[in-house]
Protein backbone atom coordinates (compact mmCIF):
# COMPACT_ATOMS: atom_id res chain seq x y z
CA UNK A 1 0.00 0.00 0.00
CA UNK A 2 0.90 3.79 -0.36
CA UNK A 3 2.56 5.70 1.96
CA UNK A 4 -0.46 7.28 3.07
CA UNK A 5 -1.35 3.40 4.02
CA UNK A 6 -4.59 1.75 4.72
CA UNK A 7 -5.72 1.69 8.29
CA UNK A 8 -6.05 -2.33 9.17
CA UNK A 9 -9.24 -3.65 10.10
CA UNK A 10 -12.40 -2.11 12.03
CA UNK A 11 -13.55 -5.35 13.52
CA UNK A 12 -12.38 -8.68 14.50
CA UNK A 13 -14.45 -10.23 11.50
CA UNK A 14 -12.76 -8.21 8.90
CA UNK A 15 -9.45 -9.45 10.41
CA UNK A 16 -10.52 -12.98 9.52
CA UNK A 17 -11.46 -12.33 6.32
CA UNK A 18 -8.38 -10.45 5.30
CA UNK A 19 -6.43 -13.72 7.26
CA UNK A 20 -8.05 -15.56 4.67
CA UNK A 21 -10.59 -17.59 7.00
CA UNK A 22 -13.22 -19.68 5.45
CA UNK A 23 -16.38 -17.86 5.04
CA UNK A 24 -19.66 -19.01 5.47
CA UNK A 25 -21.29 -20.67 2.10
CA UNK A 26 -22.96 -18.77 -0.92
CA UNK A 27 -24.69 -19.45 -2.91
CA UNK A 28 -24.38 -16.75 -6.44
CA UNK A 29 -26.28 -14.79 -8.55
CA UNK A 30 -26.64 -11.10 -7.12
CA UNK A 31 -26.57 -9.04 -10.45
CA UNK A 32 -30.15 -11.51 -11.59
CA UNK A 33 -31.33 -11.42 -8.16
CA UNK A 34 -31.20 -15.52 -7.98
CA UNK A 35 -29.45 -18.07 -5.94
CA UNK A 36 -28.36 -15.11 -3.10
CA UNK A 37 -28.07 -16.08 0.71
CA UNK A 38 -31.43 -16.55 2.81
CA UNK A 39 -32.17 -13.00 3.97
CA UNK A 40 -31.00 -14.20 7.73
CA UNK A 41 -27.71 -15.45 6.56
CA UNK A 42 -26.97 -11.85 4.86
CA UNK A 43 -23.74 -11.23 6.24
CA UNK A 44 -22.32 -7.87 4.56
CA UNK A 45 -18.79 -8.29 5.43
CA UNK A 46 -18.84 -11.77 4.12
CA UNK A 47 -20.84 -11.49 1.53
CA UNK A 48 -18.76 -8.88 -0.19
CA UNK A 49 -15.76 -10.14 0.90
CA UNK A 50 -16.55 -13.06 -0.83
CA UNK A 51 -17.73 -11.01 -3.87
CA UNK A 52 -14.70 -9.15 -3.95
CA UNK A 53 -12.77 -12.72 -4.36
CA UNK A 54 -14.19 -13.91 -6.90
CA UNK A 55 -14.26 -10.66 -9.53
CA UNK A 56 -12.34 -7.38 -7.94
CA UNK A 57 -9.32 -8.63 -9.51
CA UNK A 58 -10.56 -9.75 -12.71
CA UNK A 59 -10.29 -7.22 -15.78
CA UNK A 60 -11.77 -3.75 -14.59
CA UNK A 61 -12.85 -5.32 -11.47
CA UNK A 62 -16.47 -3.77 -12.27
CA UNK A 63 -18.19 -7.35 -12.32
CA UNK A 64 -17.25 -7.51 -8.11
CA UNK A 65 -19.13 -3.79 -7.99
CA UNK A 66 -21.80 -3.20 -10.70
CA UNK A 67 -23.68 -6.32 -11.47
CA UNK A 68 -21.96 -9.43 -9.61
CA UNK A 69 -20.86 -11.47 -12.13
CA UNK A 70 -22.04 -10.52 -15.56
CA UNK A 71 -19.84 -9.46 -18.56
CA UNK A 72 -17.30 -7.02 -18.68
CA UNK A 73 -19.09 -5.42 -21.68
CA UNK A 74 -22.78 -5.27 -19.67
CA UNK A 75 -20.55 -4.21 -16.30
CA UNK A 76 -18.95 -1.60 -18.57
CA UNK A 77 -22.34 0.04 -19.82
CA UNK A 78 -23.44 0.48 -16.28
CA UNK A 79 -20.20 2.01 -15.82
CA UNK A 80 -20.66 4.09 -18.65
CA UNK A 81 -24.38 5.36 -17.33
CA UNK A 82 -23.25 6.02 -13.82
CA UNK A 83 -20.46 8.14 -14.67
CA UNK A 84 -22.43 10.24 -17.14
CA UNK A 85 -24.76 10.62 -14.56
CA UNK A 86 -22.24 11.57 -11.86
CA UNK A 87 -20.24 14.02 -13.84
CA UNK A 88 -21.62 17.41 -13.25
CA UNK A 89 -20.64 16.55 -9.64
CA UNK A 90 -17.66 15.23 -9.75
CA UNK A 91 -15.40 18.51 -10.21
CA UNK A 92 -12.66 19.20 -7.75
CA UNK A 93 -9.70 21.37 -7.24
CA UNK A 94 -6.16 20.05 -6.64
CA UNK A 95 -6.25 19.49 -2.72
CA UNK A 96 -9.91 19.22 -2.45
CA UNK A 97 -10.44 16.10 0.01
CA UNK A 98 -12.72 13.17 -1.16
CA UNK A 99 -14.53 10.61 0.88
CA UNK A 100 -15.51 7.69 -1.53
CA UNK A 101 -17.57 5.18 0.77
CA UNK A 102 -18.00 1.76 -0.61
CA UNK A 103 -15.21 2.56 -2.96
CA UNK A 104 -14.81 -1.12 -4.04
CA UNK A 105 -11.66 -1.37 -6.64
CA UNK A 106 -11.78 2.27 -6.39
CA UNK A 107 -12.91 3.59 -9.58
CA UNK A 108 -13.86 6.79 -8.45
CA UNK A 109 -11.65 7.49 -6.16
CA UNK A 110 -8.64 6.72 -8.48
CA UNK A 111 -10.24 9.19 -10.74
CA UNK A 112 -10.71 11.84 -8.74
CA UNK A 113 -7.23 11.58 -7.45
CA UNK A 114 -6.12 11.73 -10.86
CA UNK A 115 -8.17 15.50 -11.02
CA UNK A 116 -5.76 16.55 -8.36
CA UNK A 117 -8.17 14.98 -5.02
CA UNK A 118 -6.86 13.69 -2.07
CA UNK A 119 -9.10 10.77 -1.71
CA UNK A 120 -10.17 8.42 1.12
CA UNK A 121 -11.78 4.95 0.19
CA UNK A 122 -13.39 3.18 2.50
CA UNK A 123 -14.76 -0.04 1.60
CA UNK A 124 -16.20 -3.25 4.44
CA UNK A 125 -14.20 -5.83 2.32
CA UNK A 126 -10.29 -6.16 2.94
CA UNK A 127 -10.04 -7.60 -1.03
CA UNK A 128 -11.68 -4.97 -2.48
CA UNK A 129 -9.16 -2.13 -0.08
CA UNK A 130 -6.31 -4.01 -1.65
CA UNK A 131 -7.60 -4.19 -5.15
CA UNK A 132 -8.25 -0.60 -4.82
CA UNK A 133 -4.25 0.22 -3.41
CA UNK A 134 -3.16 -1.63 -6.40
CA UNK A 135 -5.03 -0.16 -8.81
CA UNK A 136 -4.17 3.46 -7.52
CA UNK A 137 -0.50 2.35 -7.77
CA UNK A 138 -0.62 1.30 -11.14
CA UNK A 139 -2.24 4.45 -12.16
CA UNK A 140 0.26 6.52 -10.30
CA UNK A 141 -2.04 8.07 -8.14
CA UNK A 142 -0.97 6.29 -5.02
CA UNK A 143 0.22 9.14 -3.30
CA UNK A 144 -3.29 11.00 -3.33
CA UNK A 145 -5.03 7.84 -2.16
CA UNK A 146 -5.60 6.23 1.07
CA UNK A 147 -7.74 3.03 1.66
CA UNK A 148 -9.67 1.86 4.94
CA UNK A 149 -11.57 -1.27 6.17
CA UNK A 150 -14.65 0.05 7.87
CA UNK A 151 -18.22 -0.40 8.39
CA UNK A 152 -20.29 3.10 6.97
CA UNK A 153 -22.18 2.93 10.08
CA UNK A 154 -19.36 3.19 12.51
CA UNK A 155 -17.08 5.21 9.93
CA UNK A 156 -14.61 7.27 11.31
CA UNK A 157 -12.29 8.46 9.11
CA UNK A 158 -10.72 11.10 11.07
CA UNK A 159 -11.18 14.71 9.12
CA UNK A 160 -13.94 15.79 7.11
CA UNK A 161 -14.27 16.38 3.19
CA UNK A 162 -15.18 18.81 0.62
CA UNK A 163 -16.67 15.87 -1.54
CA UNK A 164 -17.98 12.82 0.10
CA UNK A 165 -19.68 10.22 -2.72
CA UNK A 166 -21.40 7.36 -2.49
CA UNK A 167 -22.36 4.82 -5.35
CA UNK A 168 -24.53 2.15 -5.16
CA UNK A 169 -23.79 1.80 -1.52
CA UNK A 170 -27.30 2.95 0.78
CA UNK A 171 -29.34 0.14 -1.11
CA UNK A 172 -27.38 -2.70 0.30
CA UNK A 173 -27.48 -1.71 4.03
CA UNK A 174 -30.90 -3.45 4.98
CA UNK A 175 -31.44 -2.91 8.67
CA UNK A 176 -33.04 0.27 8.86
CA UNK A 177 -30.73 1.19 12.23
CA UNK A 178 -27.20 0.85 10.09
CA UNK A 179 -28.75 2.70 7.34
CA UNK A 180 -29.83 5.91 9.66
CA UNK A 181 -26.19 5.65 11.08
CA UNK A 182 -24.55 5.28 7.93
CA UNK A 183 -26.07 8.40 6.54
CA UNK A 184 -25.85 10.42 9.86
CA UNK A 185 -21.85 9.12 9.86
CA UNK A 186 -21.23 10.44 6.30
CA UNK A 187 -23.05 14.26 6.68
CA UNK A 188 -20.37 14.21 10.39
CA UNK A 189 -17.75 13.88 7.87
CA UNK A 190 -18.77 16.90 5.48
CA UNK A 191 -16.96 19.98 5.66
CA UNK A 192 -18.73 23.13 5.72
CA UNK A 193 -19.58 24.00 1.91
CA UNK A 194 -18.94 20.69 1.03
CA UNK A 195 -21.73 18.53 -1.23
CA UNK A 196 -22.86 14.66 -0.88
CA UNK A 197 -23.20 12.88 -4.05
CA UNK A 198 -25.23 9.76 -3.85
CA UNK A 199 -26.32 6.95 -6.76
CA UNK A 200 -28.59 5.00 -5.65
CA UNK A 201 -31.62 3.12 -6.72
CA UNK A 202 -34.02 5.58 -5.78
CA UNK A 203 -37.77 5.10 -7.62
CA UNK A 204 -40.44 7.71 -6.91
CA UNK A 205 -42.78 4.59 -6.06
CA UNK A 206 -42.19 1.72 -4.13
CA UNK A 207 -41.07 -0.98 -6.20
CA UNK A 208 -40.51 -3.99 -3.80
CA UNK A 209 -41.24 -6.49 -5.52
CA UNK A 210 -37.55 -5.71 -7.32
CA UNK A 211 -35.86 -6.50 -3.81
CA UNK A 212 -33.67 -9.23 -3.64
CA UNK A 213 -31.78 -10.82 0.00
CA UNK A 214 -29.09 -7.98 -0.69
CA UNK A 215 -30.63 -5.28 -2.19
CA UNK A 216 -33.58 -2.49 -1.45
CA UNK A 217 -34.93 -0.37 -3.96
CA UNK A 218 -36.12 2.63 -1.46
CA UNK A 219 -38.38 5.24 -2.50
CA UNK A 220 -36.31 8.38 -3.44
CA UNK A 221 -38.12 10.23 -0.41
CA UNK A 222 -37.05 7.62 2.03
CA UNK A 223 -33.27 9.19 0.88
CA UNK A 224 -34.27 12.96 1.43
CA UNK A 225 -35.80 11.88 4.86
CA UNK A 226 -33.11 10.80 6.11
CA UNK A 227 -30.66 13.43 4.46
CA UNK A 228 -32.76 15.78 6.39
CA UNK A 229 -32.36 14.36 9.42
CA UNK A 230 -28.95 14.39 9.40
CA UNK A 231 -29.06 17.68 8.49
CA UNK A 232 -28.69 18.15 4.85
CA UNK A 233 -30.77 19.38 2.55
CA UNK A 234 -31.67 18.99 -1.48
CA UNK A 235 -29.67 20.98 -3.77
CA UNK A 236 -30.23 18.95 -7.60
CA UNK A 237 -30.94 15.58 -8.51
CA UNK A 238 -30.39 13.85 -11.80
CA UNK A 239 -31.28 10.73 -13.42
CA UNK A 240 -29.51 7.31 -14.56
CA UNK A 241 -31.29 4.99 -16.56
CA UNK A 242 -35.26 5.85 -17.41
CA UNK A 243 -35.77 3.42 -19.68
CA UNK A 244 -38.32 0.92 -17.65
CA UNK A 245 -37.01 -2.78 -19.19
CA UNK A 246 -35.11 -4.13 -16.31
CA UNK A 247 -38.10 -3.15 -13.86
CA UNK A 248 -40.17 -4.86 -15.79
CA UNK A 249 -38.02 -7.84 -16.02
CA UNK A 250 -36.72 -8.32 -12.36
CA UNK A 251 -39.14 -9.86 -10.51
CA UNK A 252 -39.24 -12.57 -13.17
CA UNK A 253 -35.55 -13.36 -13.08
CA UNK A 254 -35.55 -15.79 -10.37
CA UNK A 255 -37.86 -18.24 -11.94
CA UNK A 256 -35.77 -18.03 -15.13
CA UNK A 257 -32.94 -20.77 -15.32
CA UNK A 258 -29.88 -18.95 -14.96
CA UNK A 259 -28.60 -18.96 -18.83
CA UNK A 260 -32.08 -17.27 -19.71
CA UNK A 261 -31.89 -14.77 -17.35
CA UNK A 262 -28.68 -14.05 -17.71
CA UNK A 263 -29.51 -13.19 -21.83
CA UNK A 264 -32.74 -11.68 -20.78
CA UNK A 265 -30.40 -8.91 -18.69
CA UNK A 266 -28.22 -8.20 -21.26
CA UNK A 267 -30.59 -7.82 -23.78
CA UNK A 268 -32.89 -5.53 -21.67
CA UNK A 269 -29.67 -3.37 -20.91
CA UNK A 270 -28.39 -3.14 -24.61
CA UNK A 271 -32.35 -1.72 -25.50
CA UNK A 272 -31.97 0.41 -22.35
CA UNK A 273 -28.75 1.96 -23.24
CA UNK A 274 -29.45 4.41 -26.32
CA UNK A 275 -32.67 5.79 -23.96
CA UNK A 276 -30.52 6.38 -21.14
CA UNK A 277 -27.42 7.81 -22.72
CA UNK A 278 -29.71 10.57 -24.86
CA UNK A 279 -32.48 11.00 -21.51
CA UNK A 280 -31.12 9.42 -18.44
CA UNK A 281 -29.43 13.05 -16.54
CA UNK A 282 -32.70 14.57 -17.57
CA UNK A 283 -35.55 12.32 -17.37
CA UNK A 284 -34.89 12.68 -13.27
CA UNK A 285 -38.50 11.05 -12.33
CA UNK A 286 -38.76 8.60 -14.91
CA UNK A 287 -34.89 6.78 -13.31
CA UNK A 288 -34.95 4.05 -11.70
CA UNK A 289 -31.54 5.03 -10.11
CA UNK A 290 -31.20 8.57 -9.07
CA UNK A 291 -28.40 11.18 -8.51
CA UNK A 292 -28.56 13.15 -5.11
CA UNK A 293 -26.76 15.96 -4.60
CA UNK A 294 -26.92 17.56 -0.93
CA UNK A 295 -25.33 19.95 1.52
CA UNK A 296 -25.51 20.43 4.89
CA UNK A 297 -28.56 23.28 6.00
CA UNK A 298 -27.33 26.48 8.12
CA UNK A 299 -26.85 25.92 11.50
CA UNK A 300 -27.07 22.12 11.29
Amino acid sequence: MNARGAKLLASSRAAELRSGAKLPPLSHGGGLGRGLPAPERYLPDAYWEDRARRFAARGSGLAAVCSYGMPEVYNRMIHSSQRRALEPWLHVKPGDRVLDVGCGVGRWSSMLAARGALVTGMDLSPTMINEASRRAETKGVASRCRFLVQDLAMLDAGETFELVLAVTVLQHILDPGALRAAVDRMAAHLAPGGRMVLLEAAPLELASRCDTTVFRARQRSEYLDLSSRAGLELRASGGVDPAPFKTWLLPHLRRMPRPVATFATALVTLLSAPIDIVFGRRAVHRSWHAVIVLERTRGA
